[in-house]
């Protein structure tokens, strides 16, 4: 008997190290009160950098985008930077209440855009966006010399719910210049794998930041024919919320013009303290500062654990 509640014990204290402890709502209340790196909504900068998913906007030139449906509220948003004209990352959430399926990307071959819905943001200057066709297709990876597909950020199968959110994510604004060994391959891979972490009878609500790399020249693969950045990697950051807490993992990604659809995805796994050393982005800057260094700094073998990933 004394041998069974040791074991117990032991399993309750491992659950506690993998998940923080926290609050039900959307902004992060919970857990100890003090955020000193929370993001602040200011002059031009809209209320929703307030929610989970947001990492902390870096600001000067770059803008706050948000898109949204009047039936189901943000669809994504993203960081623009007008100078760099490319996205920084894009964020959202999946919960049970955006995951019904009511849209399919075959749906747009009977739609005026005969199946082919990408066009440009209409919150962001033209000028500053690839053209719809033509930028990446007519631009070349530097070592294989294969073109580079348009790579959806937040992925259309992501917001099926509505027909208005899945033209959303056909903006160029939410694309990024891919080959399709990535984009077709461990990309799409890892995608699905994000719809079943969301679909998890265990989680809430999965609050989501992905991106491409853009702000150091080392982590440039190269650039379009009309100089727009080819990210030499590509991440994600996931943040899940239950009724333990939270927990949270991230993914590291080369863009390499190789077949990867294989790996093993725990491969590419990493936690989100080692995910912004090599972004330089704050993730889920609005959790109380107690939870965040707690679910940020998790040892990778641990986060691997909690989200089901073995290598």
């Amino acid at each position: 008997m004394k041998q069974t509640r040791l074991f117990f014990i032991a399993i309750a204290a491992l659950l506690i190290s993998i998940y923080a402890c926290g609050g039900d709502d959307n902004t992060g209340n919970g857990g100890d009160t003090a955020n000193n790196n929370k993001n602040m909504v200011t002059v031009g900068v809209p209320q929703e950098v307030l929610r989970l998913e947001f990492p902390k906007v870096k600001g000067g030139t770059s803008e706050v985008i948000v898109h949204s449906t009047s039936a189901y509220g943000m669809t994504y948003a993203l960081e623009w930077d007008h100078t760099k004209r490319a996205q920084r990352w894009t964020c959202f959430q999946i919960y049970a209440g955006n995951r019904a399926k009511n849209w399919a990307r075959k749906n747009w071959g009977s739609t005026q855009w005969g199946g082919d819905p990408f066009q440009r943001d209409p919150k962001v200057p033209a000028n500053e966006q690839p053209s719809v066709r033509g930028e990446f297709s007519g631009s070349h990876h530097p070592v294989t010399n294969s073109y580079f597909q348009r790579g959806h950020i937040c992925a259309s199968e992501d917001r099926v719910y509505s027909k208005d959110a899945n033209e959303q994510t056909f903006y160029m604004t939410n694309m990024m210049p891919q080959v399709s060994n990535l984009n077709e391959g461990v990309w799409q891979k890892l995608e699905a794998r994000v719809r079943t972490l969301a679909a998890d009878s265990k989680t809430d609500t999965l609050y989501i930041c992905k991106g491409g790399t853009i702000d150091r020249n080392d982590q440039i693969l190269t650039r379009t024919r009309s100089g727009f950045i080819v990210p030499r990697y590509f991440f994600m950051a996931l943040l899940a919320k239950n009724k333990l807490g939270y927990k949270a993992i991230g993914f590291w990604v080369e863009h390499l013009d190789e077949d990867h659809s294989r790996d093993n995805l725990a491969n590419y796994v990493v936690n989100i303290d080692k995910l912004e050393q090599l972004t330089g982005l704050d993730f889920f800057c609005n959790l109380p500062d107690d939870i965040e260094n707690r679910v940020e700094g998790l040892a990778t073998e641990n986060v691997m654990k909690a989200w089901g990933f073995n290598k």
